[in-house]
């Protein structure tokens, strides 16, 4: 059978370089909890209940049998004709040896059993090992693995351990080194954190020894395959019918959005539901640490920070991204996350005819959200006085949209507040919409609705300029429904 040899090393994924001695067999096991299978959500619904799973001597047998099969795949298969077949036809391959290696040593399996020891292989082979069905799953927003033996995933906004474990450091060191080289990056000793991505976008973040005294620490953040829209937000609770048209028409009519938000709170989700209001004639440009915005516009250029190489030279910054991308004729710039001086770069942009650019931001509250872009500007070494910082942001940004993660794991946009000027020192806030809490159920969910404060936007010429003052004046009159 082609790729076959007497002795050899077993292929590692094609596209992604690993040493041999490191594809060694993994264990993967079934989640000790089996969380619900439904969709995840922004606004996450309390967990069901879930079943749980202990191990027993079938899966110790099923261990035991993994790894004599792929020792005797190491010597049947031929790492160079194997690299140059596509990942599915390798899969084929593979899992036509091991059948045959199953057959001729005689292991006593079942149909069922035979399907999962190829299925294990295979992923060690060719994906990350035991985190690929937790990959394969749309309901897992972040997958956490704090050193080899132990893999916590989120699940409806609540943090749950698996009984997924690895082999031992050296395992998952090897599954980081397969993600970053992927993307052009390398995480060691001399440089041990790292961000990257996956195929699907996925956001990935690897430190490894020394800085992590136990271990590798990987974590990824998963996205949907469906990318979310402002009626799935809608329909999870996550915003009002009401709140969503203000916030469409404003993207429509090219307000610069800043996104405000905590860990997790749900930014780039909501960054990319407003993306879809982008004509499709506008050319956009993305500038991001790692790229993670998935936009369906047609015009768009993704840019994306680099690290500096061994030698500590040809780092590419986020304010060099922002600076270059004004030379390439954007109509709106898009920076996945605000964390440093590109900041007054991004504010200069917004203020010269990039009108309807976004960003998203660390902050609690849009009011904090203001001090953090000053504190950024400050760290950049800019001189200027506080009042013409404040008078650029105040000049810049026209809506602050607060996200925030609720106690019970659910996403919800708790604010929608317009910048309308400035009095004195101060920048002037108005809120357009707000979260009410009003309670919760026995179970711990959070209840609450989403309020029209009933103030005229400040940005209402800016829709009546694009034709969308009624649908903008409808939803303000349904705001309080």
């Amino acid at each position: 059978m082609f790729g076959r040899r007497d002795r050899g090393a077993l292929p590692p994924r094609p596209a992604i370089p690993v040493s041999p001695a490191a594809a060694e067999p993994t264990v993967a096991r079934a989640p000790l909890l089996d969380t619900a299978t439904g969709a995840a959500t922004p606004a996450s619904l309390p967990a069901q209940p879930k079943a749980t799973r202990l191990r027993g001597p079938a899966d110790d047998r099923l261990d035991e049998i993994k790894v004599s099969v792929f020792n005797s795949l190491m010597e049947a298969v031929d790492l160079a004709q194997l690299g140059q077949l596509t990942p599915d036809a390798v899969r084929e391959e593979i899992t036509d040896v091991v059948s045959e290696i199953i057959a001729m040593r005689s292991f006593v399996l079942s149909a069922q059993e035979q399907k999962q020891v190829i299925t294990d292989i295979c992923n060690d082979v060719l994906g990350l090992g035991p985190l690929e069905p937790l990959l394969a799953r749309d309901d897992i927003a972040d997958i956490m693995v704090n050193g080899f033996d132990k893999v916590y995933i989120e699940v409806n906004g609540k943090i749950e351990l698996t009984d997924i474990k690895f082999r031992d450091n050296a395992q998952l060191m090897n599954i980081c080194q397969r993600i970053v080289s992927a993307v052009g990056r390398r995480v060691d000793e001399s440089s041990p954190i790292c961000d990257a991505r996956l195929s699907d976008g996925s956001r990935v973040n690897v430190i490894v020894p020394p800085l992590a005294i136990d271990g590798p620490a990987l974590t990824i953040r998963k996205f949907k395959k469906d990318k979310l829209t402002l009626q799935n937000l809608i329909d999870y609770g996550s915003i009002s019918p009401a709140g969503a048209v203000v916030l469409q028409v404003a993207a429509a009519s090219r307000c610069n959005i800043l996104i405000s938000g905590g860990t997790g709170s749900g930014k780039t989700t909501l960054l990319n539901c407003l993306t879809n209001y982008v004509e499709h004639g506008e050319r956009v440009i993305t500038c991001e640490d790692a790229a993670e915005l998935q936009l369906r516009n047609p015009h768009v250029v993704r840019l994306e920070t680099r690290p500096p190489n061994l030698e500590g030279v040809g780092e590419i910054t986020m304010r060099d991204l922002v600076k270059n991308c004004l030379r390439m004729r954007p109509e709106r710039i898009i920076v996945g996350e605000v964390r440093g001086p590109e900041a007054f770069d991004l504010l200069q942009a917004m203020n010269t005819g990039h009108d309807g650019s976004m960003g998203t931001v660390h902050a609690n509250t849009p009011r904090e959200g203001i001090g953090r872009l000053e504190n950024m500007i400050a760290m950049g070494g800019f001189t200027l006085p506080a009042r013409a910082v404040r008078e650029q942001i105040a000049s810049s940004i026209d809506i602050i949209v607060q996200a925030s993660r609720l106690r019970d794991g659910s996403r919800k946009i708790v604010q929608i507040t317009e910048v309308i000027g400035m009095e004195g020192e101060v920048v002037t806030l108005q809120d357009l919409l707000i979260f009410d809490y009003t309670g919760e159920t026995p179970d711990g969910r959070v209840l609450g609705r989403h309020r029209s404060t009933g103030l005229r936007p400040h940005f209402w010429e800016k829709a009546r300029y694009f034709g969308l003052d009624g649908k903008l004046a409808e939803a303000l009159e349904l705001g309080n429904g």
